[in-house]
């Protein structure tokens, strides 16, 4: 109760900060992993700027989108980790680090800040690739924009919760995950639209970014549960490996939902640019 007074509503990272505190190890671990996390996304940039003009031009707003992505959670990424630097100091006395009285509390809060302006530009992305056979383009960019915002405010008030209201967090995770259900609703739909009359390589990586949005998107869930995975029906304020498999599935999830994602959507783009005769390979062999 002493802690619940003195943190309020602040996330389990912090708990266990001014708890147990974090070991040489657990606390490298993930500041290594969320340093990773943001140099990832710069290598990701100097990729998608590389590569924009290999597919046609009807096809680069995507890539421009990934841009725009990798920009973003490069910034938010950075100040997380230095968010987690910054809130933490070395004990001497207990070997151990601690939340330091005079510095900020960690918060999961930026990532809520890079998704609320990355998810909505993850999923149009797509739209600009594949043709829609069936559905109205409109109508599928705003339902993305609908759900995808909404899931993200929702969860973002919902992680204040995880220690000090059980009930609002599950409830706010709830709604979180309506919205969450109906993109993958609408992401199917796009992808099954699209596969039509795509060439066969397209297809075939139209069908692997499926599979990949279902691992890359169930992580984030995992991890916003991450403190009662492993505290069970109490939320784990003394676990420091919770904290540490939070860090790492966000960053895995961030890296596939991302990176991995915009890649994919890249190769796609340049199979459905050589259908319509433009290849950029032979164009720079011809010069």
């Amino acid at each position: 109760m002493e802690l619940i007074s003195s943190l309020g509503n602040s996330t389990f990272e912090n708990y266990v900060g001014l708890g147990t505190g974090y070991t040489e190890m657990a606390y490298q671990m993930s500041a290594h992993v969320l340093t990773l996390g943001y140099a990832v996304m710069l290598a990701g940039l100097l990729y998608f700027i590389l590569t924009l003009k290999t597919v046609a031009p009807r096809y680069r707003i995507s890539s421009v989108l990934s841009v725009v992505v990798m920009v973003s959670a490069f910034l938010l990424l950075l100040v997380q980790q230095q968010n987690w630097t910054g809130a933490l100091s070395y004990d001497v006395e207990t070997a151990r680090y601690v939340l330091g009285s005079s510095t900020d509390l960690f918060n999961n809060g930026y990532r809520y800040l890079n998704w609320l302006i990355d998810v909505p530009m993850l999923l149009f992305q797509i739209l600009f690739v594949v043709t829609l056979t069936k559905s109205n383009f409109s109508s599928i960019r705003n339902g993305f924009w609908f759900s995808g915002t909404a899931m993200i405010l929702t969860g973002y008030v919902g992680q204040y919760y995880e220690v000090t209201n059980p009930a609002l967090f599950f409830v706010w995770g709830f709604i979180s995950t309506v919205f969450f259900v109906h993109i993958l609703y609408l992401m199917k739909k796009v992808i099954d639209e699209g596969k039509e009359g795509a060439p066969p390589k397209a297809k075939a990586y139209l069908g692997t970014i499926w599979k990949l949005f279902l691992f890359s998107w169930m992580l984030y869930p995992g991890a916003y549960l991450m403190p009662y995975l492993f505290g069970g029906l109490e939320p784990a304020i003394d676990s420091e490996m919770a904290v540490v498999a939070r860090h790492i599935t966000y960053t895995v999830a961030d890296v596939s939902s991302k990176v991995i994602y915009g890649i994919l959507l890249t190769l796609t783009a340049q199979e459905m640019s050589k259908a319509e005769g433009y290849d950029y390979e032979k164009m720079e062999n011809a010069i």
